[in-house]
């Protein structure tokens, strides 16, 4: 707004006025201060809006030669164009600044000293754009986006904003910033408290709400209260009035100290002719004792800077922080000085990216936090991300699609972590995303930090069918039977041959007078047992018949123990033998084995974008050999040079019915006990899937090899820089310490050994030691029963020995030289006596005198 008054020595003055739109309330501002200062002369206003002036601005040659003899300029721009007019025509003009600049000044400090590079602000009335906009581009240097209060619509609009920005202001009166601060808070708009601050415009923000930015470290700019007591003039220390508007306040200061520079002039009588704009006259003088005047006067005020024409504020205020609960004072700023308060610091704040990411095991993964339970990004790639951060020192925030993966173009649109790249959602893409052609149309890639990776197949490792008694698995049953009933039958063909040969030991003593061993019934059964051993079974009979029953046995046992050996190892081996295929080749040729892929992953893409590659093929190989102005002599094969591989595998994948997540294909394949699935993913994820399960195993070598590699948007700075990070931390080895971290350090120390170089485990051949110790438990009841049976056997004999009477009527013989005729002679059995024992008259010649007397050796010659 443009304000041009005439000051003419004539009975009547005319005053022209130039205006700015929304800058009424200062016209009528304008006009109290005019009626209230008591001028020499009757003083009128001319009303010009600047608008005009800036399309015609021979407006402005105009308004002179209607009498104008001061310019004062309020309007929001700097308009070089109509500011030069004035000061060609030597017309007294004064620019006034009656915008928001020092809260302006404040926040564009305080965001300097954290090294801020953008802005986003929101003001209570949308005429402070304008005036926002103008300081910006002449002052500041930081990027700067505007918004009108704050509603449903404009929170959208801020939350959609890509890049998100580094900082947020509030420009608002203390009412009216509880009313913004609680409608931001409802809405889940201050996620990062830290970089919200609040720019209050009057002197009641000590009536702020602090309870709506509890354990919030929001920030807090207000200018100085001594403002207003020096707008007052009451002093240092005032209460300031609640209807006090700083901006009026100042105009209203500006003009009173022009019109007594006006009132100097007048006094010292100068007069202000009418400026001519066809014939204009030098009025050098008035121009310059004008701004002598007007210097002058601002010099002895503390609180205005005058500087090329244009009048100013300056700007005192505090930054201050919420913390625990409480508003504290960090610095006091002194029109371009800060002065820090009780040791505090303002750090400066980091550069804050969105890093795209998206659920990957181990690259990225949410994870339940230990303390909190809150799940929290982890893996590999996070790991990673976290480190590129350090390195570059910016705040980040992980952000996953809402639609997609890593990224599929549908309809020419792209989804997932690429299409949030895309679209500006995200700064970084930090994932297991691979290097295609067609991302690089959209995003840029930075150099790859993963080893080459592709495709492979997984599959459960055979369950082995062990058992203790493998062994006897190894021949059939009938086979064991027949065994048993070929010994039984031999033991009793030697027993027979030796018995009724004539030349056999036991028949022929003159040919063989030594002692041989002689082949009973039990003997023989031996012998044929024994044979299986490899002792032997001993001597062998003397007969030539039994030596050719013999030699044939044998025969048979060699043949036996020989067939029984190789079977027993060929078992063994088949409880180690390795997966039934060893490639993608041999997976598709088969038809016992079901696999399937991830539903739309990258994995199921290559089959698709395989299986058509081989059906433009076979088309073009058909148009050619169909193609009658060729030779087909040319195009005679006896084999077909296309193969159909992939769409066989795709048709295959299509019956088993791709899943839906990788997790669920790896539980799939740990079911499948007899190794008859498999699940073909990538091979980064298989690798970890094994680490830490030790039922899977890989299968056949890596295909379609591609590298993982950051993706930031095209035209980035953060390329090179991220680039720079890549190649340090290689040259660190940093990678190789990831990769162990999520690779190596696995379940894998707890899972059995399966080496094909370890021996024969204990659930093989258990049985072998169960069997012997079988055998040794049968001895020993042997050995039981054997005793048991010889003590019975020999207490019946001594029974029978000395209690049961002699039914014999054979009777001992005597020794008729020796015993006398009347003694009687003893039988064989006799009954034992102690001296203690009666006898009986007709049994005493059944008792023996030795018994009766042990010392004594004389015959006993009588008895009574």
């Amino acid at each position: 707004m443009y304000y041009v008054s005439s000051y003419r020595k004539l009975s009547q003055q005319e005053r022209v006025l130039i205006k700015d739109k929304g800058q009424e309330q200062f016209v009528e501002r304008f006009k109290e201060v005019i009626a209230s200062n008591a001028l020499p002369v009757k003083v009128e206003t001319i009303l010009l809006n600047a608008e005009e002036l800036l399309q015609n601005i021979s407006t402005a040659c105009n308004a002179l030669s209607r009498g104008g003899n001061l310019v004062v300029d309020i309007s929001w721009s700097e308009n070089k164009q109509t500011k030069d007019t004035f000061v060609n025509a030597t017309v007294p003009y004064t620019k006034i600044d009656v915008s928001i600049k020092p809260f302006l000044d404040l926040l564009d400090q305080y965001l300097t000293l954290r090294n801020s590079s953008d802005v986003t602000i929101i003001f209570e009335d949308s005429s402070y754009i304008d005036q926002t906009m103008y300081y910006w581009l002449n002052t500041a240097e930081m990027r700067l986006i505007m918004s009108e209060t704050l509603n449903s619509a404009t929170i959208k609009k801020l939350k959609d904003i890509r890049p998100t920005p580094n900082n947020f202001a509030l420009f608002a009166s203390t009412q009216n910033m509880n009313k913004l601060v609680k409608t931001a808070v409802q809405e889940d708009i201050v996620k990062l408290p830290e970089r919200w601050n609040l720019v209050f415009l009057d002197f009641e923000f000590h009536k702020f709400n602090q309870a709506l930015v509890a354990n919030k470290p929001i920030n807090i700019l207000n200018v100085a209260m001594d403002i207003c007591c020096i707008l007052t003039d009451q002093g240092n220390l005032c209460d300031c009035p609640t209807d006090f508007n700083l901006r009026q306040q100042f105009f209203r200061r500006v003009l009173f100290l022009i019109l007594s520079s006006v009132e100097e002039m007048i006094a010292e009588g100068i007069e202000f002719p009418v400026f001519d704009c066809d014939e204009p006259q030098p009025r050098e003088q008035i121009h310059k004792v004008f701004e002598d005047l007007l210097a002058s006067n601002i010099e002895n005020d503390n609180l205005l800077v005058y500087n090329t024409s244009r009048v100013s504020m300056k700007t005192y205020g505090y930054f201050k922080v919420v913390k625990n609960n409480s508003i504290n004072i960090l610095a006091k700023y002194d029109d371009g000085v800060v002065h820090m308060l009780d040791n505090n610091t303002i750090k400066p704040l980091r550069a804050f990216y969105g890093i795209g990411v998206t659920h990957a095991i181990p690259w990225s993964y949410k994870k339940p936090d230990p303390v909190t339970g809150e799940l929290k990004w982890t893996g590999y790639c996070v790991d990673f991300a976290i480190e590129i951060a350090e390195r570059l020192k910016f705040d980040y925030e992980f952000v996953e699609p809402l639609q997609g993966t890593f990224g599929v173009k549908q309809n020419g649109i792209w989804n997932g972590v690429v299409g949030d790249l895309v679209a500006g959602r995200t700064d970084i893409a930090v994932t297991a995303l691979i290097m295609t052609a067609d991302k690089e149309e959209v995003v840029d890639f930075v150099a790859p930090y993963f080893e080459q990776t592709g495709i492979t197949i997984v599959m459960r490792k055979p369950v082995r069918k062990t058992s203790l008694f493998k062994f006897m698995t190894v021949l059939k049953l009938e086979v064991w039977f027949s065994i048993v009933a070929a010994l039984i039958v031999t033991g009793f063909m030697v027993w027979f041959l030796d018995k009724y040969s004539p030349y056999s030991a036991r028949n022929n003593k003159k040919a063989y007078p030594y002692p041989c061993r002689e082949f009973t019934l039990k003997e023989s059964f031996w012998f044929a047992l024994t044979s299986f051993t490899p002792q032997g079974g001993g001597e062998a009979p003397k007969a030539l018949s039994g030596r050719t029953l013999v030699a044939a046995y044998w025969l048979f046992v060699v043949l036996m123990l020989a067939t029984f050996t190789a079977n027993l190892a060929a078992f063994l081996t088949v409880e180690r033998m390795q997966a039934p295929v060893q490639s993608l080749e041999q997976l598709a040729r088969q038809s016992r084995i079901n696999y399937t892929v991830v539903k739309n992953s990258q994995t199921h893409q290559y089959f698709i974008n395989m299986k058509y590659a081989e059906d433009i093929l076979y088309k073009m190989w058909k148009e050619l050999t169909l193609n009658a102005s060729i030779d087909d002599g040319r195009y005679r094969v006896w084999d077909y040079p296309i193969k159909e591989q992939y769409g066989h595998i795709l048709l295959a994948i299509n019956d088993s019915i791709p899943v839906e997540s990788a997790q669920e294909g790896f539980d799939n394949v740990n079911e499948h006990l007899d190794a008859d699935y498999a699940f073909i993913h990538d091979s980064s994820e298989i690798k970890y899937a094994i680490s830490k399960n030790c039922n899977l195993t890989e299968v056949g070598e890596v295909f379609a090899e591609k590298p993982y590699a950051v993706a930031v948007q095209q035209g980035s700075h953060l390329q090179d820089d991220i680039s720079k990070v890549i190649l340090l931390l290689q040259k660190q080895r940093y990678f190789e310490g990831l990769q162990e971290k999520y690779w190596n350090h696995s379940a894998k120390g707890d899972c059995p050994s399966t080496d094909d170089n370890e021996g024969i485990t204990l659930e093989s051949l258990g049985g072998v030691f169960i069997a012997t110790l079988f055998g040794l438990a049968l001895a020993m009841i042997t050995l039981a029963g054997e005793v048991f049976y010889y003590r019975r056997k020999y207490k019946e004999m001594e029974r029978q020995k000395y209690f049961t009477p002699q039914q014999s009527n054979k009777i001992v013989p005597t020794i008729s030289p020796f015993y006398p005729s009347e003694i009687k002679p003893m039988k064989v059995a006799i009954n034992p006596a102690h001296f203690s024992s009666k006898i009986k008259a007709d049994e005493a010649w059944n008792t023996s005198n030795l018994i009766l007397f042990p010392k004594g050796r004389n015959r006993v010659t009588k008895l009574n």
